[in-house]
């Protein structure tokens, strides 16, 4: 098919999977027709849990690997939307509905274009389309839990919404548990080491911590405390107090570094959730990123987490759409934002993949 054919398509792809629900664990109907997709087109896949993939058609087993990867998985609608996030609609050049943005756009934009180079022979690259699910909650069953299939990709693009601008790097994200240990007690009565009272030179210690290494594209290091939780009831002093700090990392760091260096400072006990997420970056002159800066497209270092954040390999987050509409009230996407995204995706790839 043309790339002409395909956009048609996958615009239509998109309203279907808009009025599909796909919250994060709950994405087999959504899987179902991206099987249909594939199927269509005559692509073998496989499938594991409510992930797809597939590889092109002339795989060279000497060619490295670029993944193209985007979720198919959501939040949930929050309470301000005005219509039906499961009704897809086009209204003055915007496609309403929930994931329309989130990353459907990016995801049907790059299954077009990898549909498109499905056939192809002789390219520099073989290429694996991953369509993956549990994004939005970074769950055990998404592009992580795939990867364990694929050989070790070069490089990968992930799909979100960029403006099709270049993502070149992205924070990471730790989030810890602390807890601040006091001696618990009857409120009538003396106590020097009430931990409600401690707490308040901790939480000034987590607000005025700076981390050292600072980056031109993502900045400092953000850490920042998100919940506090403490007490029973009026008359009883706590035995501890618990807080959960939020950690967005530079490239600078490792999730380990971080962990290392506040378990080491950090006035009270500290424990990690998990050290997976972390920062990710591709190099400046990486042939996708000229690639890229050749069609007059921008670089920037990306505040938010994606799938990226599993991957080992250099990644350029881009995609149609503008991140700053995901999970927002009466989700869009402009039709012309996906039709431009799959245009720049194949004049990217064609630069690097075919020539």
């Amino acid at each position: 098919m043309t790339l002409e054919e395909l956009k048609e398509e996958a615009i239509s792809l998109l309203k279907e999977l808009i009025a599909t629900p796909s919250f994060s664990k709950e994405e087999e109907h959504t899987a179902a027709l991206l099987e249909q997709w594939f199927k269509r087109h005559g692509i073998p896949f496989e499938r594991e849990n409510n992930n797809l993939w597939a590889f092109n058609k002339n795989v060279n087993p000497d060619a490295p690997l670029l993944l193209l990867n985007s979720h198919h998985d959501t939040v949930k609608p929050n309470v301000g939307y005005t219509r039906d996030p499961f009704t897809p609609s086009i209204e003055g050049g915007k496609l309403y509905g929930l994931g329309s943005n989130d990353a459907g756009g990016c995801l049907v934009a790059l299954l077009a274009v990898f549909t498109w180079l499905y056939e192809m022979p002789g390219l520099k690259y073989n290429v694996v389309m991953v369509a993956s699910a549990e994004e939005e909650n970074s769950g055990p069953n998404g592009l992580n839990s795939v990867l364990k299939h694929l050989p070790t990709p070069e490089v990968a693009i992930v799909g979100e919404p960029t403006k099709m601008d270049l993502a070149i790097a992205e924070k990471g994200l730790v989030v810890f548990d602390a807890c601040i240990e006091g001696t618990p007690g009857h409120a009538a009565h003396p106590n020097s080491d009430n931990p409600i009272y401690k707490c308040i030179e901790v939480l000034e210690w987590f607000k005025n911590f700076s981390f050292e290494k600072t980056s031109p594209l993502l900045g400092d290091v953000k850490m920042t405390v998100t919940q506090v939780n403490a007490g029973t009831q009026h008359n009883v002093v706590p035995a501890k107090v618990d807080l959960v700090v939020d950690v967005r990392v530079n490239e600078h760091y490792s999730n380990q570094d971080i962990y290392n260096l506040l378990k080491a400072e950090a006035p009270c006990r500290i424990t990690p959730r998990s050290l997976r997420l972390g920062s990710s970056s591709i190099p400046a002159d990486h042939p996708l990123v000229l690639s890229g800066l050749d069609m007059g497209r921008k670089t920037y270092g990306s505040p938010t987490l994606s799938d990226q954040a599993v991957l080992s390999c250099p990644s350029l987050k881009m995609g149609p759409g503008d991140s700053t509409r995901s999970h927002s009230a009466d989700e869009f996407i402009y039709v012309d934002e996906i039709l431009e995204g799959i245009d720049i995706y194949a004049r990217l790839l064609e630069k690097v993949v075919m020539e």
